[in-house]
């Protein structure tokens, strides 16, 4: 098989750097079922030099091709890499993952097993994603049970045949802000019958600076943007499936409700905790607490979205 991994990005050069440098040394043994490989960098708008400097670096880097879009966000930007894409496969992967030499191989082997279990080719591999924020060392972080992932299809590192994303219909552009626009692929997808075949060997290391007070506005905006997507996720698949994953639940409203004490464990009031925390060298538990009340911000944003739409449905 010849994967074609498809990497959209926006304004992250530098971690994008190791991001290819760690694709380009993969080891590919003889009795590999990956023949060769292509990676798809689509520069989605970015405004820091990304595509200057892939243009004037693309020596180090033999195997990719790259291509500069305006800034439409991820689902276009995928959508493209895939159009492009030479390979019967297709690896998704984020500008912020670095993985091992065995990557790829992983990959091939899981899928060629799978298929042989299966007895047919409706299948595709989830690789293990491990958070960190060590940027000289980020293959160098442990597994840690924050990053167990339970989603049935995320693009952070995912092995996929290009056919059964043609026939799903690829990503849906109208998520045009932060979320959902993956895993609703993912109904889809299930919908034609594919099975999640897990390959933990696959590993991918998720950077992400670490936690500061400073990123605590981006991250509500993140939330209330999850809560608006979440709704276009549901109008799509009104299922209670669908409904538990966005957090649209009673459940989610309460647990939320009684973890935040109605929102009174906020930004503000939890502010000099955190600073402690990350004072002491821990910023990850700092970020864990943060997520109660950046959950309360998500459940009050799809809820909100929810009101909305209907409002503009009765209009």
């Amino acid at each position: 098989m010849f994967f074609s991994v498809v990497i959209p990005t926006y304004n992250r050069k530098p971690i994008l750097e190791k991001c290819l440098r760690a694709l380009e040394t993969q080891q590919l043994r003889e009795n590999s079922p990956v023949e060769g490989y292509e990676i798809v960098v689509v520069d989605d708008g970015s405004e820091d030099g990304t595509w200057e400097w892939l243009g004037a670096n693309l020596g180090d880097f033999p195997h990719v091709v790259r291509f500069a879009r305006n800034h439409q966000g991820a689902a276009a930007a995928r959508n493209f890499g895939v159009e492009q894409a030479k390979g019967e496969m297709i690896i998704f992967i984020d500008s912020d993952l670095v993985v091992t030499e065995g990557f790829l191989a992983a990959h091939g082997a899981a899928l060629q097993r799978g298929e042989r279990e299966q007895g047919n080719d409706r299948i595709f591999t989830y690789g293990a994603v491990i958070n960190t924020c060590n940027f000289e060392h980020p293959t160098a972080e442990p597994y840690k049970i924050t990053d167990f992932s339970a989603a049935y299809f995320a693009t952070g590192n995912v092995a996929i045949a290009k056919k059964w994303l043609l026939q799903a219909g690829l990503f849906d552009t109208s998520f045009q802000q932060y979320g959902w626009e993956d895993l609703e692929l993912g109904v889809r997808l299930k919908k034609l019958g594919l099975k999640l075949i897990k390959c933990p060997q696959a590993v991918g290391y998720h950077w992400h600076p670490p936690f500061s007070l400073q990123q605590i506005p981006k991250l509500i905006d993140q939330e209330i943007q999850r809560g608006r997507m979440g709704v276009v996720f549901y109008q799509k698949h009104p299922t209670w499936e669908v409904r538990m994953m966005i957090q649209m639940t009673w459940i989610h409203k309460l647990l939320w409700g009684i973890l935040s004490l109605g929102g009174r464990l906020n930004e503000r009031t939890l502010a000099p905790l955190l600073q402690w925390l990350i004072n002491q060298g821990k910023p990850q538990l700092a970020l864990e607490i943060a997520r109660v009340f950046l959950n309360w911000y998500n459940v009050q944003g799809v809820y909100a979205a929810y009101a909305q739409s209907h409002i503009g449905l009765s209009e």
